[in-house]
């Protein structure tokens, strides 16, 4: 199996990138890892002899954080990113990865990997700890800011499949995202998106409020980009707040930092449940090829994990899954 990975996409390029690459190759053999950049850069952070499962593809270029993606994309035809997408696309590797700009990576799957067949709109999806000790797939979380009830059925099947075959989750079950819990509730696009989920080969539980996401009321989530985009960024914020406040108070006093040691053992244990570090990556679903969305902030841990998850994906067969559960949907439609 071959992945490509965008060496200086993220904020810790390309030392976390090269480390976390270094890490997948030293402990699995049938993994292979193309790191696309700056040659130079990379090699400074490599052995001499590159392991047999390490390989290295210049790109000359690099798309910022801030840059306008469409423009740059088009504008850089080196860039690493691109360069990995397109290896993507020609399947020369099985999937790509990147921990860079976000709107870029979506425009160079669309003009790259292509949108798979069926497919209206890809969708970005995002992993929501929750407290059942497992995460909550929700998607769109920024890929697309509008969507049709249509497109948000596709996500539903998307994601209650790549929930399946990548997470491991027995028949997901897929929840609407919304203001009250009731069937009637929502803006005009919830209220026909409900029927449509209901109707759908899917276990869907129905509305689900925003409240009680992290309390893991389904495994599944689906909603517009915006709203999506605006769930995710509210829990990050929270999050860092929370552990913020309480360091600030843990080491207020020497009372308080005896009782900070006391527990410890749970809050690091809460705190690893919490790490973005430990789930790897982000599937952007609906592309002809798997591509995988890493933190923009992943040190070596995260970036290890996301090509995990992207080697599950390319093993699981998750475009084809979802190629042949489109298919069926459409037939039995018609």
């Amino acid at each position: 199996m071959r992945i490509a990975l965008d060496a200086m996409g993220g904020d810790l390029a390309p030392l976390s990138n090269v480390l976390g690459a270094l890490a997948v190759t030293k402990e699995n053999p049938d993994i292979t890892v193309v790191l696309v950049g700056d040659e130079q850069a990379i090699r400074s952070h490599v052995p001499d002899q590159l392991p047999a499962n390490l390989e290295i593809v210049h790109a000359s270029e690099v798309i910022g954080a801030d840059e306008e993606p469409v423009r740059a994309v088009r504008r850089k035809k080196d860039a690493s990113m691109v360069v990995a997408m397109n290896l993507a696309s020609e399947k020369k590797v099985d999937a790509a990865i990147s921990a860079g700009n976000t709107g870029a990576l979506m425009t160079a799957g669309l003009l790259y990997a292509k949108r798979m067949e069926g497919i209206e709109r890809p969708a970005l999806a995002a992993y929501i700890p929750n407290r059942k000790g497992r995460v909550t797939l929700t998607l769109d979380v920024g890929a697309n800011m509008d969507a049709k009830p249509s497109h948000l059925l596709q996500y539903a099947v998307m994601g209650s499949l790549y929930a399946e075959k990548v997470l491991g989750f027995e028949r997901p079950t897929v929840g609407l995202l919304n203001v009250g819990t009731e069937e009637g509730k929502g803006n005009d696009l919830t209220k026909h998106v409900y029927p449509l989920l209901k109707a759908a080969d899917l276990h869907f539980v129905g509305n689900v409020e925003a409240r009680d996401v992290m309390d893991g009321a389904c495994d599944v989530l689906v909603c517009d980009g915006f709203v999506g985009n605006v769930l995710l960024k509210s829990l990050e914020g929270a999050a860092t707040t929370i552990f913020s406040e309480l360091k600030q108070e843990f080491t207020s006093s020497l009372i308080n930092k005896i009782g900070a040691a006391i527990l410890k053992p749970g809050l690091l244990r809460f705190k690893k449940r919490m790490d973005y570090a430990e789930y790897g990556g982000a599937p952007l679903l609906g592309l002809g090829s798997p591509v995988i969305k890493a933190h923009g902030s992943s040190g070596e841990k995260a970036i290890k994990n996301a090509i995990l998850v992207a080697a599950r994906y390319v093993q699981k067969d998750v475009n084809v899954v979802i190629q042949q559960a489109l298919k069926s949907s459409t037939e039995e439609s018609e």
